[in-house]
């Protein structure tokens, strides 16, 4: 069998190697934006452009012209490599966490505003722009279709599942935050089965019980919806519906914008594919919290 020789990606490492090697027959401009980039290299993932060119002091088409003096077709393709290591855990978070006290010594909050701000919107778009709402559609049809729908997350994916399952259970009945009280995760599809759904969502690094809830309900023959930042992760492997959401961020730990957006959007279509009888579920739901007198109503300052 012939064997064919694949290179291996490059990383964030041998560009900053090729950077320094190159570094002495490099234009005077180029070498100053080499210089600040072999300083600061975690800039690199985290600014756009025109951020990073200003920091440096130089135009930004220098960083074009430094991005095709490495090889790559583009500054976004040099600057996709330092956001993958970060997306993929080569930098750490206490990493993160450093630099981002580094800005405050330095007198760049506002450059960690922008950065944030524009980190949260490139998010936004990517999700919208490379989700096929058909795909959301056949989700929700199923999940409105299941006798019950768990949706499973942890850490700060906990408080986003519990948030989803409080929405959605009030136009539909049947829907689970997991974990809940002191249990595992798998232990609350220990009685799953074939008619019910799994959400579950997890992000780089990887939580084993979540890896491990989702092994167990395929096992049991349950359908998994399956949320996560890479068409790699350990869950996707045959699950029923796949998702991948943009976390990147200037931040010391993932961004849930996008998955805050995406719920709403599932809640939506849940919604939508529900008919008549989630509208009047909701109506009930809130006359009923109305009657309680659980809302404020300005009325009552005058009593």
């Amino acid at each position: 069998m012939k064997q064919t020789n694949v290179p291996s990606p490059v990383t964030a490492a041998d560009l900053l190697t090729q950077l320094q090697s190159a570094r002495s027959d490099m234009t005077p401009e180029l070498q100053k934006i080499s210089g600040f980039l072999l300083e600061s290299p975690n800039e690199i993932g985290v600014c756009s452009i025109r951020q990073l060119a200003a920091k440096a002091g130089v135009k930004p088409n220098t960083l074009v012209r430094l991005s095709r003096v490495l090889g790559m077709d583009s500054y976004e393709s040099f600057r996709e490599v330092f956001r993958a290591d970060i997306r993929q855990g080569r930098e750490t978070f206490p990493d993160r966490a450093r630099w981002l006290q580094s800005l405050a010594q330095r007198g760049e909050m506002g450059a960690l505003y922008a950065a944030s701000a524009e980190s949260a919107i490139d998010n936004i778009e990517s999700l919208f722009a490379s989700t096929d709402h058909h795909l959301i559609e056949a989700a929700a049809r199923d999940i409105v279709a299941a006798r019950r729908c768990f949706v499973l997350g942890v850490g700060v994916n906990n408080a986003i599942a519990h948030n989803f399952a409080y929405l959605a259970g009030m136009a539909i009945d049947g829907v689970h935050a997991l974990p809940h009280g002191g249990t595992q995760p798998v232990d609350g599809i220990a009685r799953a089965g074939a008619s019910d759904i799994l959400i579950a969502v997890t992000f780089r690094p990887y939580r084993r019980e979540i890896v491990e809830a989702v092994d167990a309900a395929r096992a049991q023959g349950v359908p998994v919806i399956a949320v996560s930042d890479s068409a790699a992760s350990p869950i996707m492997v045959d699950a029923q519906h796949r998702f991948v959401v943009p976390t990147d961020t200037p931040q010391f730990f993932i961004s849930t914008i996008a998955l805050n957006a995406f719920f709403e959007v599932l809640i939506a279509f849940i919604i939508a594919e529900a008919g008549e009888d989630a509208v009047a579920s909701v109506d009930a739901y809130h006359a009923r919290r109305q009657a309680l007198g659980i809302y404020f109503d300005e009325r009552d300052r005058q009593t």
